[in-house]
């Protein structure tokens, strides 16, 4: 027979008449941040609960595995200089610390349980594996939807190769430090100045997101002997690789979804274009070329920034908007 709990009175708590561990299965269960911060709400002692259990963070966590990469939170000020912590090694230092932590996660988590539209998240480009007639087969002419401008074509190559399982790459730079990524549609470019008409497509394509470490170049040069330095892998943190899709031979815009929404850590997706399909009639060597892509998702809250710090990446919160929250051609 099962024992009867006893009732519960109208001054009782309800953390005190669960306990802490049953309590804590309960809140775990909120669906949102807006519950969340109804149940932070009720009392200084389930605000607190909230916060020491870090719930904020653990709701943003289920939904995109990809926090995980953030190894620190900062508050700044509008000018960019990080809020000072207490400093004392107490109690209530490492409550204000785990304040702090709750109040960028609980906006993070608005951001990323909302329901959106989405749209082209591109800014502008960052650089290519290769180029094979600058500029005018430069990455720029995949972000104009036309795959022609009056007889001249629109559109990306690569370099010709004599092995077609060689592997080329497209770099973007998205409108915020974080975004949210569903989906990546390419077209392959379809040379219709050529008398058959080849669709220079790739086998397949995969794609990487993840956020720059400090820039060993300067100034805003994409080309020529600074491209290589811009699209190494050893400059960027990447904290996502989706699996390889198959790619059609058809010069329609195709769409790629993901298998899930990913969140975007630092703005930066490369495109790999795996192994090339047509062998050019006129030298013999595969080339790859793309007419349009576009990465469809949603741009978050320029209150929230990213930089890099080791292995894993800070997340930054500024109270006060910026002016500038998009990303430009010098970041």
């Amino acid at each position: 027979m099962e024992a009867e709990l006893p009732e519960q009175g109208p001054g009782m708590d309800f953390l005190e008449y669960l306990g802490p561990d049953t309590s804590a299965i309960v809140f775990r269960l909120l669906d949102g941040p807006a519950d969340l911060a109804r149940a932070s709400a009720v009392s200084r002692s389930w605000r607190r609960f909230v916060i020491e259990n870090q719930f904020s963070k653990i709701q943003c966590l289920r939904a995109y595995p990809e926090v995980a990469n953030f190894v620190d939170i900062e508050v700044r000020s509008s000018s960019g200089s990080s809020v000072p912590r207490n400093a004392r090694r107490s109690a209530a230092a490492e409550f204000d610390k785990l304040e702090r932590d709750h109040r960028v996660y609980m906006q993070l988590s608005h951001g990323l349980l909302s329901p959106y539209n989405t749209k082209d998240c591109i800014s502008h480009c960052v650089g290519a594996s290769s180029t094979d007639r600058y500029p005018d087969e430069a990455m720029e002419n995949t972000l104009d939807a036309a795959d022609r401008v009056g007889w001249d074509g629109s559109y990306w190559s690569s370099r010709g190769h004599r092995d077609p399982a060689l592997a080329e790459c497209l770099m973007y730079r998205l409108q915020t430090h974080l975004c949210l990524v569903d989906e990546i549609r390419m077209q392959p470019f379809k040379a219709f100045f050529r008398d058959d008409e080849p669709i220079y497509s790739a086998k397949r394509i995969r794609f990487q997101m993840g956020c720059l470490k400090s820039p060993p170049w300067s100034g805003t040069t994409i080309y020529s002997e600074d491209e290589g330095q811009l699209i190494a892998d050893s400059n960027y943190i990447w904290t996502y690789t989706s699996p390889e899709f198959p790619m059609l031979q058809e010069n329609v815009l195709q769409s790629f979804k993901l298998p899930h929404p990913v969140l975007c850590i630092g703005g930066v997706v490369k495109i790999e274009l795996l192994g090339g399909v047509v062998k050019d009639a006129f030298d013999g060597l595969y080339y790859i070329c793309v007419s349009h892509v576009q990465i469809m998702g949603m741009p978050l809250s320029g209150k929230l920034a990213v930089a890099p710090r080791g292995t894993g990446v800070v997340l930054s919160y500024y109270p006060t908007p910026r002016k500038n929250c998009l990303w430009t051609k010098r970041c």
